[in-house]
């Protein structure tokens, strides 16, 4: 008999119930570390002061009225983002997925304006993921993600990643734009080079196609940097965010400059839900500390710390570990047995992480992690990478 909640998730045995910065309560009592942040979500950790205040500040005067009219608070963040970023507009949507398919979406209206609608073909790459949605699984490509929804929208072109003679090979004059995250999350923590980076933005220059950036998981401050493209010193044409701009509340964004949004006129999309006072409210309060140079100074001196902390874990145990990866608060352990087992043990240590590809196990805590909570994090770790050399063959 199928369950009530329809069941397309493999669940930890794990019922949280309350929490505390970095910290998850279990409904049996244990304290948890959270190094998942709800995958890269609760970017001010849980319960964050500012956050629980300005959503229960906004709940107390207007919930929901749709975007037929005005919302201050969707200005207000959208004010915001423009002033701490390239872009010129913003729409806001409920996810990243939403986000993926506006992006898709704003880049083959951008060229069917322009009197060419043959460019409309997206180039993405393999390991990438951009959301579950029929535009998102398509760019993504894998067959873990598209076996059994077919048929798949068309129109998508998946490279190797790194492959840099494929992209050259690439006759670019039927495509809309090229599609990446600066950093890949679900595909294991693979930070694209700046170098690489550059060089898509030169070809983008050369071609005129629209370059796309998904930091829905790299963004808001994990890197930081506000957004993780900054490094690079380079800016794309569109950008999707979600997951830490609402700090654990329902929130995703499309950023774009004017040109790349000139075909985005009245009618063209929505949303019902978008940019509801709720989320801006506490989207504006996360937008407030993540764009703190101090903040995000602190974040950059956490994640040395961090990094270099994880560097000798892997030094003491390389039976379990090979290395580590990533930038900022957005870290991989890179895993020779397999990264499964290491999550497991790290839940019997009351450690959150998160798997990825590539036999990778995620590390993406709360911005505000403690240099204490650092400490804590590698005894644990330590505990459970000891736990995997002790067991049986």
């Amino acid at each position: 008999m199928i369950p009530s909640v329809l069941p397309t998730y493999n669940r930890a045995p794990l019922s949280f119930v309350k929490g505390e910065g970095s910290w998850l309560i279990e409904a049996d009592g244990r304290r948890f570390l959270d190094l998942g942040a709800g995958i890269a979500v609760n970017a001010l950790g849980h319960a964050h002061p500012a956050l629980v205040d300005a959503l229960t500040t906004q709940a107390n005067t207007l919930w929901h009225v749709s975007n037929l009219y005005q919302i201050p608070q969707q200005q207000a963040l959208a004010d915001k983002l423009v002033a701490n970023s390239f872009a010129d507009t913003v729409f806001f949507t409920n996810s990243g997925t939403e986000s993926c398919e506006l992006a898709v979406k704003m880049a083959r209206k951008y060229w069917n304006d322009k009197g060419h609608p043959e460019r409309s073909r997206v180039i993405a790459f393999e390991g990438s993921f951009h959301g579950r949605s029929s535009a998102g699984i398509a760019a993504a490509g894998s067959q873990k993600m598209t076996a059994g929804f077919g048929p798949l929208l068309p129109g998508f072109t998946h490279l190797g990643w790194g492959d840099h003679d494929a992209l050259k090979a690439e006759d670019l004059s039927d495509v809309a734009a090229i599609l990446i995250e600066p950093i890949q999350g679900e595909g294991g923590i693979r930070p694209l080079p700046d170098m690489c980076l550059k060089g898509l933005r030169a070809l983008c220059d050369e071609s005129g196609t629209l370059l796309v950036l998904d930091e829905v998981q790299c963004g808001i401050g994990r890197t930081g940097r506000l957004f993780a493209h900054e490094w690079a010193g380079i800016v794309p044409d569109i950008m999707m965010v979600a997951k830490g701009i609402g700090g654990g509340f329902p929130l995703g964004a499309v950023l774009a400059t004017e040109n790349a949004a000139s075909g985005m006129t009245a009618g063209t999309h929505g949303s019902t839900y978008g940019g509801n006072p709720l989320a801006c409210a506490v989207g504006c309060a996360v937008m407030d500390h993540v764009t703190d140079p101090d903040f995000l100074a602190d974040v950059c001196r956490r994640a040395s710390l961090l990094r270099q902390r994880l560097e000798g874990l892997v030094a003491a145990h390389p039976d379990v570990l090979e290395g580590v990866r990533g930038s900022g608060l957005m870290l991989g352990l890179k895993c020779k047995v397999s990264n499964i087992d290491l999550v497991n043990a790290a839940y019997a240590a009351e450690l959150i992480t998160v798997p990825a590809a590539d036999n990778v196990v995620r590390l993406l805590p709360p911005l505000t992690l403690s240099d204490a909570e650092i400490a804590e994090a590698i005894t644990r770790l330590e505990q459970a990478a000891t736990a995997l050399e002790k067991a049986p063959a």
